[in-house]
């Protein structure tokens, strides 16, 4: 090896050498790269890179893995949300609700970008059959708007959306399939529902109590609406809670739901007040806010696997060091300095993190692909309200990643390639 060391040292650089595709290398590069090829005598050392390749490119894979599943999550419960209610709903400062909903509704559809707009009331009550009774929000909708701004109809499981009351038959009420399993009831039975809400100040509570039969049954597969919601129809909820002829909001549909939040405060320009827009995202900020938290927390988590790998990294270059004193002092003694040694080290371990980065990068898309494709690995519905991990890739972090990777590699270089670099050429000579 220290024959091939003469043979390709050159410091003044004339001509530097070529690897096998004709393409001249640095100096630092290719003996970085000749020690990375080395069989003799370093199996040992060859045996301990290897381990550090193996764990950069494991905690890139899973770092990867966590980081789409975490997107995967997101991006589910995103749009159950966006097919369960509407973009945007308006309301009013003043007083429970209003009356010209229809005037109102006129407005905002002359808005670019709106679909679609609904009334409804939304209140909270009690639910109850037979001794079993739960809390629950009532909405109280118009069928044949609200199918344009939300996916109500195709969230029916059993029955159908049947809400109007005749002379001879009770209400129709539509409730989720949870909320159905609590009250034990089918379609078909009866349920009443409690509204405390009283229009004048008395010393005791008169709940009105109105009796419903269950029409239809709803999955979203989301416990905060299988669990707690109740649909009705807007006269007899505006009957039920005393409202008169009032509606508490209007539902607006946008065409790019993610420009919702911008759309929101054009509404509020044009219908001015006292009436005011809150999009999806506002609404359920705080779950966002705890997701994105959960997310970056494990991605933290996680990344430790990688900084734990570049700890490997370290103790190959100082057991590279010990084992290649000789060739430093030949490189010195030359006419090489101290930044080409440790320039040398430096992209020996640079090296080993970008090809474990590229390994664990190639495997994370795998397993991803794999997971998305074939739903390989499975878990509990009716805890996490689907059967298989999602998974949503996103090439941006894939590189952030990758790179983020590389620079915890290169870090990890800096300690051993300056202690090669302080070694003397005549020490080691006198010493071996």
């Amino acid at each position: 090896m220290h024959d091939a060391v003469e043979s390709t040292f050159n410091p003044r650089r004339d001509s530097l050498p070529a690897d096998e595709t004709g393409v001249d290398l640095g100096f630092e590069l290719f003996i970085a790269r000749r020690y990375l090829r080395s069989r003799r005598r370093e199996n040992f050392i060859s045996f301990i890179s290897l381990i550090s390749i193996v764990g950069v490119a494991i905690g890139v894979a899973t770092l990867n893995f966590v980081m789409a599943m975490m997107n995967g999550f997101e991006t589910e419960i995103r749009q159950r949300i966006i097919d369960t209610t509407a973009h945007i709903t308006v309301y009013s400062y003043a007083g429970e609700g209003f009356d010209n909903w229809k005037s109102l509704a006129e407005k905002v559809n002359a808005v670019p970008d709106v679909v679609a707009t609904a009334p409804n009331i939304f209140y909270k009550s009690v639910i109850g059959s037979g001794d079993a009774n739960d809390g629950v929000f009532v909405k109280g909708i118009d069928p044949n708007y609200e199918f344009e701004v939300s996916k109500l109809r195709e969230n029916i499981v059993a029955g159908e959306i049947n809400l109007e009351e005749t002379a001879d038959s009770l209400p129709g009420i539509v409730i989720g399939r949870e909320l159905a399993g609590i009250l034990n009831v089918k379609l078909g039975g009866e349920v009443v529902l409690a509204s405390l809400k009283q229009k004048k100040m008395t010393l005791t509570l008169q709940p009105k109590y109105k009796k419903f039969v269950v029409t239809g049954i709803f999955e979203t597969g989301m416990n905060e609406y299988d669990g707690n919601l109740a649909y009705i129809s807007i006269p007899v909820a505006q009957d039920l809670f005393k409202l008169d002829n009032l509606v508490t909001g209007l539902q607006v549909r946008v065409r790019d739901f993610y420009k919702s939040q911008e759309i929101a405060r054009e509404i509020e320009e044009i219908v001015g007040s006292p009436y005011y827009a809150v999009d999806w995202s506002e609404r359920h900020k705080n779950l966002f806010g705890w997701m994105t938290l959960e997310k970056y927390g494990m991605s933290i988590v996680v990344g430790l696997i990688v900084a734990v790998a570049a700890f490997n990294i370290v103790t190959t270059l100082i057991m590279l060091v010990i084992e290649k004193r000789k060739d430093i002092a030949i490189f010195k003694s030359m006419g090489a300095n101290r930044k080409q040694v440790m320039k040398i080290f430096m992209f020996q371990g640079t090296l080993l993190g970008f090809v474990g980065t590229i390994a664990g990068t190639l495997l994370g898309f795998v397993l991803c692909w794999a997971q998305q494709t074939f739903n390989i690995v499975s878990i509990p519905g009716e805890i996490y309200f689907i059967n298989s991990l999602p998974i949503d890739m996103r090439l941006v972090e894939f590189a952030i990643i990758a790179g983020a990777s590389v620079i915890i590699s290169f870090l990890a270089t800096l300690y051993p390639s300056r202690r090669a670099a302080r070694l003397f050429p005549s020490d080691i000579l006198r010493h071996g």
